[in-house]
């Protein structure tokens, strides 16, 4: 696959944005050449740097892991989850990354003790078998919201990896709408079924 190349696309100069869209039709009155942005050649434009693209994407990422985290926070005081937010980008489309929200312990379905994390993602894609878990990836739509339950890592970098014996992917819930996401979140971190029962009405 070649490498994606990304380039600046602000706006630096004081043009108005509605300059003359036929750029021959300017030379023929004026004999001037439009030399506004909206006409530069792909090799007069400034290329990104893919450590660019990334710090753009994290603090993009890091703004929406933690205004999420606020909402799952400000439901009620009996719920409460900590704040973990850290984020990573995809090693090869800086572009595209995930941000852990938060964690913590449940009981899930018939699940004793589950340990799990809440990301978001700016893309939305399959859950694979593997570490490197993202799969047909698709940026159709703009979120992907899921939880994932996990344990300690044995064999691998990571401290922590997603637990597959939990529903066979160790995938809890993947969603695109935020409040479905949100709902499914204080259903994990609700201590008592009275709270559950409360949640699920919403």
């Amino acid at each position: 696959m070649a490498k994606l190349r990304y380039f600046d696309t602000t706006q630096t100069t004081d043009e108005p944005e509605n300059a003359a869209a036929a750029p021959h039709s300017e030379f023929l009155r004026t004999g001037k050449i439009t030399r506004n942005r909206a006409h530069w050649l792909a090799a007069e434009r400034r290329y990104l740097t893919h450590d660019e693209v990334a710090e753009t994407t994290g603090r993009r990422l890091q703004t929406a892991g933690e205004k999420t985290h606020q909402h799952i926070n400000g439901f009620h005081r009996a719920i409460q989850f900590p704040k973990m937010v850290f984020h990573r980008t995809l090693r090869d489309s800086p572009h595209l990354g995930y941000c852990h929200v938060t964690a913590s312990r449940t009981k899930f379905a018939h699940y004793e003790d589950v340990s799990w994390a809440f990301y978001i993602a700016n893309f939305y894609a399959d859950i694979g078998d593997n570490d490197n878990f993202f799969q047909h990836i698709d940026v159709q739509y703009s979120r992907m919201y899921f939880a994932v339950a996990i344990r300690p890592g044995e064999h691998t970098a990571e401290r922590m990896t997603i637990d597959r014996n939990v529903r066979g992917n160790g995938v809890l819930f993947r969603t695109h709408d935020p409040q479905v996401a949100i709902k499914n979140v204080l259903l994990l971190g609700a201590r008592n079924e009275q709270l559950r029962e409360i949640i699920r009405q919403l």
